[in-house]
């Protein structure tokens, strides 16, 4: 009686040649092609050739191996179906019970930029077909694609052979590595070859990698984790504190956006639950953190604090005397890590990487999946925009800034600031009045003078009105109600300047 046969197809070589042994100490003939025949037999084991079944070697340069009726029949045919025994005996197809195949490392040739005919070259056909074959016939064969299988699947086949329920788990499992792989080539093409000009949008593939498993969700009777695209770079490198959560994550975006959006500056960012509670710009880091936190101190205690330029250890000193849950920025100077380890050993300590921007930004609800460009929003021009009253281009670095802490705040927001520093933020109200209250109210008389920007428009003139009373010198927002000569009307009433941007900044 023939011995059973298990076809051995790997890129991986790890632990590979313990794996055959265990398969050839439970009876099995192991078959396989290539390189690894070769592998297998430098060290010491028995193998039969993919040639010696199908008479045809390797052709095309290693293109086509393992390509053939004799091997993809011997996997895929039903044993006992009487058209399938026929066929098989006719043309002298061998049954094959194990498939162990591991696919071209496609994924860490793209991560590495190589050329084009290398990508080309790490698109595995043979593999994926093996694997795909063994899969559909679950009922009958073994398929292995993970090397942490290895060891359970030998301990059963030496103890007598897999179960359905085994074979069955281990073959979803496959239909998953070969759908991430080919997604995750439809990804790295796209960046290879350049994205059609007329793309198919009525199918999405997004190849997802679990990063970090999260201890809970937004709360804990929720699961989470941390996923990123197979081809992209970490955003940032943590370098101390606890792990991240899923809040802290949910944080850290508005820290990402709010260094893109004030790249070129130097900028601090504090943000507690997704929103800024404090931003400011100055000549310094140190500086720029004490005018942010001047905003609003109490909502700043257990924030998170970003910066646009380096943590060096006087400012490493500052951020010790309060507790954030994060410290970020491009570059943290060692002995400032080292201090605050040894100071504040739970605060997370990030240095953001630049190396990870999403082309699009998705969230799923009961709907289904929103998807929409992850793009910046254009800053204003003073020669795009309109002014209504006075033009007060002495107050355009106020007005760029505030209009900057708005886009970063959620909707409704409304941003007041005073030299390049926020002295009152509203963000997240169910209205602009609200919101604009709240900002003057947390102001106080550091409202007088200030610019108010706005991340949409004014549906009535009660928030121009309200500006004019707190002496706000100059508003920004967008315009584009139905109520927007009402809204101008007034604001040139009493005598405030007012530009109109035209680009709306909602974030929900």
């Amino acid at each position: 009686m023939d011995r059973p046969k298990a076809f051995i197809s790997v890129w991986d070589k790890d632990g590979i040649s313990e794996f055959a042994l265990s398969l050839a100490d439970a009876g099995y003939e192991i078959i396989s092609s290539s390189g690894t025949a070769r592998y297998l037999r430098e060290r010491g084991i028995e193998v039969t050739e993919a040639l010696d079944l199908t008479g045809l070697p390797s052709i095309l340069g290693g293109r086509v191996k393992t390509l053939h009726p004799v091997i993809m029949g011997g996997i895929l045919a039903r044993r006992g179906h009487p058209a399938d025994d026929a066929d098989r005996a006719e043309h002298g197809i061998p049954l094959i019970d194990v498939v162990v195949c591991t696919l071209y490392p496609f994924e860490e040739t793209a991560r590495a930029n190589a050329p084009k005919d290398d990508l080309i070259e790490k698109i595995d056909i043979g593999g994926v077909s093996l694997i795909r074959a063994a899969a559909k016939n679950y009922e009958r064969v073994t398929i292995v694609t993970d090397r942490a299988d290895y060891e359970r699947v030998a301990r059963a086949l030496t103890g007598g052979g897999t179960t359905e329920e085994m074979r069955r788990d281990l073959a979803v499992k496959a239909f998953l590595v070969t759908a991430f792989y080919d997604a995750t080539i439809h990804e790295g093409l796209i960046d290879a070859l350049g994205r059609p000009k007329d793309p198919d949008e009525s199918r999405r593939v997004i190849p997802l990698r679990v990063e970090q498993r999260l201890r809970y969700g937004e709360n804990p009777y929720q699961e989470a984790a941390l996923c990123g695209p197979a081809l992209s770079d970490p955003a940032f490198i943590q370098h101390s504190g606890k792990e991240l959560s899923y809040n802290n994550l949910l944080d850290i975006d508005t820290l990402l956006k709010g260094d893109a959006i004030f790249r070129g500056s130097c900028a601090c960012i504090i943000v507690k639950h997704t929103t800024p509670c404090g931003t400011a710009e100055a000549g310094t880091a140190i500086e720029a953190y004490e005018r942010a936190l001047g905003c609003d101190p109490v909502s700043a205690y257990g924030g998170i604090v970003g910066f646009t330029e380096r943590i060096d250890m006087p400012l490493a000193e500052r951020l010790s005397s309060h507790f954030f849950e994060i410290a970020a920025a491009p570059e943290i100077d060692p002995d400032a890590i080292e201090f605050l380890r040894s100071r504040r050993p739970n605060m997370r300590l990030l240095v953001f990487t630049g190396r990870y921007t999403p082309r699009e930004q998705i969230v799923s609800n009961r709907s289904g999946f929103l998807i929409q460009s992850e793009t910046l929003p254009p800053l204003p021009d003073r020669s795009a925009g309109r002014w209504i009253g006075t033009p007060r281009d002495d107050l355009w670095g106020d007005i760029l800034f505030a209009w900057r802490t708005a886009a970063l705040a959620k909707s409704n927001a409304i941003a007041l600031a005073h030299g390049c520093a926020s002295v009152g933020i509203g963000g997240g109200f169910t209205n602009r009045v609200d919101a604009a209250k709240y900002a003057i109210s947390q102001a106080g008389e550091r409202a007088r003078g200030a610019v108010m920007a706005s991340d949409a428009f004014f549906p009535f003139p009660d928030t121009v009105e309200i500006a004019a009373q707190a002496g706000i010198a100059a508003i920004i927002q967008p315009g584009g109600s139905v109520k927007d000569a009402d809204v101008e009307r007034r604001a040139a009433e009493l005598g405030l300047s007012m530009f109109i941007g035209g680009t709306r900044t909602f974030r929900h």
